[in-house]
């Protein structure tokens, strides 16, 4: 992670243009926005969408945009804007479960590994690289050949693939931290590890690893629409962007790419934003611990 330029003294500014700064660049304002504009939309997508998703019209196939259809209609008849919106919930869930879940564990396996040390942080840390040199696509793939369609199997795959970078950099973040001065102090008065880990240590490693979850949920949220681009993530009636992008393939061959570009622009946009979030958050961080 990189970290930005401490600002100068002296330095004279407007009133109020200093705190516009600690916000962020326009470009870090514009992602911030975007991710709540998706999220907004997915939480709304119900109430929002002007059509059933999986209504199909096969005599309306592939028509172009309208006063019905705004964004027009896929291969199916299927209007476009509707699946995209229901498609967000689907398409921020997937990423959502892997970082809860990953985030959870790896803090977990990093935080015992780092403070008791000695045998275990060396059984615990090997099996971490052990998960780590498995290639998450491969994991998940195999999970779902096994368990089929559905959301379960590829998050719990890419989640155990996410775990080890979570841990890792936790475990690095807690040695760090139990050589500072404040954790003697509290050992001396009597505090056990689990409170000292629990009040004083998670807090403070706490921005760092949200830092980097944030940046985990663009890379999951890609990952997973490959999977159901492959056909091995969500089934094939439930509205997902990955999905939209597979059925989406026959209308480019017919000369109508719209219902297929848009779910992708989608994709790279919501990828984008959120690790430039993610950098932006640590870089803040990175900042004020310097």
């Amino acid at each position: 992670m990189s970290t930005g330029p401490t600002p100068r003294s002296g330095l004279t500014r407007r009133p109020g243009l200093g705190r516009l700064r600690a916000v962020g660049t326009p470009l870090h304002l514009a992602c911030l926005g975007f991710v709540a504009l998706v999220v907004l939309a997915a939480l709304l997508a119900p109430w929002a969408a002007p059509d059933d998703p999986n209504a199909v019209d096969l005599g309306n196939a592939l028509a172009g945009p309208s006063a019905d259809h705004p964004l027009g209609v896929d291969a199916a008849g299927r209007d476009t804007l509707s699946r995209l919106l229901l498609g967000a919930r689907t398409s921020l869930l997937g990423p959502l479960g892997v970082v809860v879940f990953s985030t959870v564990a790896g803090v977990l396996v990093g935080l015992v590994a780092g403070w008791r040390g000695g045998w275990l942080d060396s059984v615990l840390s090997r099996s971490t690289e052990l998960v780590f040199a498995f290639p998450g696509m491969l994991l998940a793939i195999l999970i779902v050949s096994v368990q089929g369609e559905g959301l379960l199997a590829p998050v719990l795959a890419l989640a155990i693939a996410y775990l080890p970078y979570v841990s890792r950099l936790t475990r690095s973040l807690v040695l760090a931290e139990r050589t500072r001065p404040y954790v003697s102090a509290y050992l001396v008065q009597g505090h056990s590890a689990a409170q000292i880990c629990l009040r004083h240590v998670l807090p403070n490693i706490a921005p760092i690893v949200l830092a980097q979850s944030t940046i985990n949920f663009g890379y999951a949220l890609m990952d997973l629409a490959g999977l159901s681009f492959l056909g091995l993530g969500v089934p094939a009636l439930t509205p997902d962007w990955g999905r939209m992008v597979f059925d989406g393939q026959t209308a480019i061959q017919h000369g109508y790419p719209l219902s297929a570009i848009l779910p992708c622009l989608l994709i790279v946009l919501t990828v984008v934003a959120f690790n430039v979030v993610g950098e932006r958050w640590a870089d803040r961080v990175a900042r004020r611990a310097a």
